[in-house]
């Protein structure tokens, strides 16, 4: 009876029934619904592919090297990420400040190398709807898929800007500095599978 009792009283609002934070809980579910979103993207990109006859050779489009190169990136800033919030829980400014910074810089030069890459393939004719290389849905599927993800990044870059501000005021939280790193490592995990999907398989 008393469990039953303990159940309601945790049920009933006022607390968190998971025993976590609300900004914890929204992030989650944020994560969870955009992972949803990405999903179907890839899963559309899959259909594409398959009802397409003939598929380009990525290896002649892309310069998989330099692709590999934005993956290590962006994986290394999910480390430096990781080290930010085991220092926030620990309570140790400094290396918050050098592991967010080195995340934000991460960031800047995974979107620096989008930027180029963007730049190389519309100057070779790549469009939405025309690209040299005969499948009209193959550019459109690329710039769909990565330039939606590339949004993320530059959204996740603003948001770890304004928790190394606050983190250098002195007004961020161990519990900020993870919500932030929850999202960052979100993105990097997208982008491990528009790497292995899109520009590998």
């Amino acid at each position: 009876m008393a469990e039953t009792h303990v159940a309601e009283s945790v049920w009933s609002g006022g607390v968190s029934p998971f025993g976590v934070s609300w900004r914890k809980l929204m992030m989650w579910i944020f994560i969870i619904t955009d992972g949803l979103l990405f999903a179907g993207l890839l899963a559309g990109y899959g259909f594409l592919r398959l009802a397409s006859p003939t598929w380009p050779d990525r290896s002649e489009v892309f310069y998989i090297p330099f692709i590999a190169f934005m993956t290590f990136v962006l994986i290394t800033s999910s480390a430096t990420m990781g080290t930010a919030v085991g220092a926030a829980r620990q309570g140790d400014r400094r290396w918050i400040v050098r592991g967010l910074a080195l995340t934000i810089l991460g960031g800047l030069t995974f979107l620096g190398c989008q930027a180029y890459e963007w730049t190389h393939l519309i100057q070779e004719g790549a469009r939405l709807y025309t690209n040299p290389w005969g499948v009209p849905h193959f550019t459109a599927c690329f710039f769909v898929l990565t330039g939606f993800h590339g949004s993320h990044v530059f959204s996740g870059v603003i948001i770890l800007t304004v928790t190394l501000i606050r983190t250098l005021l002195g007004k961020a939280t161990p519990e900020g500095v993870e919500v932030a790193g929850l999202y960052w490592h979100f993105v990097d995990l997208v982008w491990v599978f528009i790497f292995t999907l899109f520009y590998l398989l």
